[in-house]
């Protein structure tokens, strides 16, 4: 049996940051498990046509290791992906992950204190510290459609695509127009022969403000780190105030849908077509997406937007509730992730045996997003509730990383073998969280994906990022039961 001190899990954003921060604090005695055969995390597996971030590279970057050689203001995947590398490289992590090893089972032993790590392959870990970077857009959903695996062309994914699958020349039906769609819709309307854009909700879209970096903008970042960091506390700035009309005020967002629709109709001119792509619910309450050619691309001749619902997928196509087959030669499902509905990101038993699974039936809790009582020395980075709706994931997770690690730091220094949250310090800090998200602009008239399908937002924190960098700023031994 293997033994460590510190078990990550995944090589996303999360696990590298957390992992980083580590060898910078001394730290060196840790494994990073990798169930791909390479790193990266969202950036790895979202390399469809078009994947790019929708916030601005210089924000979404760590704060401790600037690019000053993006190539955009809002990076493409293999850019974004290249940076992970480099960041991997830089900092000697790359020795530390043991690709292709699919975590099993995590099982925590109160007499030892310890974790036992069971991964597919049948190897076993013991580990007194687990900490997950598994991130909440890792498990790809298909639609709730009857069919999907009697259609007889190539299907996939958004998330999974298909690099090998030309799509030249083919006749394809595209399912969902939600952040990936938007992309993926412009990057290929113009190489396949026919595009039918199954449209159930229309998105609120926003003008992409994206530009190439000037070569000496790249210079002078190189030669004057100073003027990045004032370029990435500008655009911080500028979405944390954002943060407003989304959690405190959400009457503010009818400036934002006053706008999206300017926008629209500044890009829509057939009447008939602008009212199908105009959205029916409260600006923000989904995710505000930004876009500046996928109008454009809707209205290419051999683009059709269909808006009447679909009752099943057939061996040809897909069939609509009017009985009509729409008769294609691909199918490309950009329908999202399971955010909403938290799974445990792998079997975990908690101290008393319980699973994580079952304490989630009503939905997922966790203690500032990152530990669960019942459950010690095990930490989540992107956890219930950490998600954003107006600015840079990189920043919640850095707040994660020096959380966990202030923890750690303190075990060490006190030798204190076990964290475990109370139970009732997990309940106070859940039920103002969600009486808070009773409040924002996400509580009001749309079925957006951060909630389940009972309706509990499990996914957003309900207020701004600088608050929760100051609850995450040190660890809180107050709350914890530790031995």
């Amino acid at each position: 049996m293997e033994r460590t001190s510190i078990v990550i899990i995944g090589t996303g954003f999360a696990g590298l940051g957390m992992a980083i921060r580590l060898k910078q604090a001394g730290i060196d005695d840790f494994v990073i498990f990798e169930q791909s055969a390479d790193l990266g995390g969202t950036w790895r597996d979202n390399h469809y046509p078009g994947a790019a971030c929708d916030i601005e590279s210089h924000l979404y970057s760590f704060s401790f290791e600037p690019n000053p050689g993006w190539t955009r203001m809002f990076a493409p995947q293999a850019e974004i992906l290249a940076y992970l590398r480099h960041c991997a490289e830089k900092y000697d992590i790359l020795r530390h992950i043991s690709f292709n090893s699919t975590v099993a089972k995590g099982t925590f032993d109160k007499k030892s204190n310890e974790w036992t790590i069971k991964l597919v392959d049948g190897r076993t870990v013991q580990a007194p510290v687990v900490v997950s970077g598994c991130g909440g857009l890792s498990r790809p959903t298909l639609p709730e459609i009857e069919g999907i695996d009697t259609f007889a062309g190539k299907w996939f994914h958004s998330a999974r695509w298909d690099a090998n699958y030309d799509l030249s020349g083919k006749t394809v039906a595209v399912i969902g127009t939600g952040a990936s769609s938007i992309q993926v819709v412009p990057a290929i309307a113009g190489t396949v022969k026919k595009l039918h854009l199954f449209q159930r909700t229309p998105p609120w879209i926003m003008p992409r403000p994206d530009r190439a970096m000037r070569e000496v903008e790249r210079v002078l970042f190189a030669q004057l780190p100073q003027m990045q960091t004032v370029l990435r506390a500008r655009i911080f700035w500028r979405h944390e105030l954002g943060a407003y009309g989304f959690t405190v005020n959400p009457k503010i967002m009818r400036l934002g849908a006053y706008l999206g629709k300017r926008f629209l109709a500044r890009e829509v001119r057939d009447s008939a077509l602008r009212e199908r792509l105009t959205p029916k619910y409260t600006f923000g309450c989904k995710r505000v997406l930004i876009s500046n050619d996928y109008y454009e691309a809707v209205q290419r001749p051999n683009v059709d937007l269909v808006t009447v619902g679909i009752k099943r997928v057939v061996p040809r196509g897909v069939e609509m509730v009017d009985g009509s087959v729409v008769v294609v030669d691909a199918i490309v499902y950009c329908t999202g992730f399971e955010a909403a509905e938290c799974a445990a990101p792998f079997e975990l038993k908690g101290i008393d045996g319980q699973d994580l699974n079952d304490e989630w039936k009503s939905g997922a809790e966790a203690y500032l997003g990152m530990t669960v009582t019942g459950f010690p020395n095990m930490f989540m980075i992107v956890g219930p509730n950490t998600g954003l709706g107006h600015s840079s994931m990189v920043f919640m997770i850095e707040s994660q990383i020096a959380y966990i690690l202030s923890c750690l730091q303190w075990m060490r220094f006190k030798n204190v073998k076990r964290v475990d949250v109370m139970a009732d310090a997990q309940a106070r800090f859940n039920k103002h969280l969600h009486a808070r998200l009773a409040k924002t602009v996400w509580a009001t008239d749309c079925n957006a994906w951060y909630r389940t399908r009972s309706g509990k937002n499990t996914t957003l924190w309900p207020g701004f990022t600088v608050e929760f960098r100051w609850r995450t700023r040190r660890f809180d031994p107050s709350v914890y039961l530790t031995a």
